[in-house]
């Protein structure tokens, strides 16, 4: 009886594959052997490319070099395995893993949903039924926002004077009829 150990396997796995089988079992190499060899920085826009769904969101290829997560909680949209998505560096964390999201992190962001809603608002005649009580999922497909950064966005457009928050929505001030 000839005696196979670990040894003979991976040997006896390596032939195999030397040999062309690709249903030989090879050990994976390293992804992404160096994580030094890219730096990112907070905010940096990035190509994404969704390979995988954990518990805790989707684990994405920044730019084709190094690995990082979304968080399924700031995720508002359908993600394959396989897609390429832009998005953005949320953060690089002390040891060495990055953080991604698909808005633009920080003020800019909140600018940029500021535009939107008060184009829609114009394109609306003036109001829309929506509020800082709306469902997550009516923000994202109107605003291509999550729920916290539309209500920073209107709270910032309130403190300018540029809308009025309504019972039944968000409504333009008339100043804000007057901002192009």
């Amino acid at each position: 009886m000839p005696v196979t150990g670990k040894a003979d396997r991976v040997g006896f796995m390596k032939k195999r594959a030397h040999k062309g089988d690709r249903t030989a079992a090879s050990p994976k190499p390293e992804k992404f052997p160096d994580k030094g060899q890219a730096e990112f920085q907070e905010g940096q826009s990035v190509e994404l490319l969704i390979c995988d769904r954990t518990e805790m969101g989707y684990k994405a290829i920044i730019n084709n070099s190094r690995e990082g997560l979304l968080y399924k909680n700031e995720v508002f949209q359908t993600l394959r395995k396989g897609q390429h998505i832009a998005g953005f560096i949320k953060k690089v964390r002390d040891d060495g893993k990055v953080d991604l999201c698909l808005q633009k992190p920080g003020a800019e962001k909140i600018d940029e949903v500021s535009g939107k809603i008060l184009d829609a608002l114009k394109a609306q005649g003036g109001s829309i039924a929506v509020d800082d009580k709306s469902p997550p999922e009516v923000i994202y497909r109107l605003f291509g926002a999550s729920k916290k950064t539309f209500k920073k966005a209107i709270g910032a457009l309130y403190k300018k004077r540029l809308i009025l928050i309504e019972s039944s929505g968000i409504r333009l001030a008339k100043s804000g009829l007057k901002r192009d």
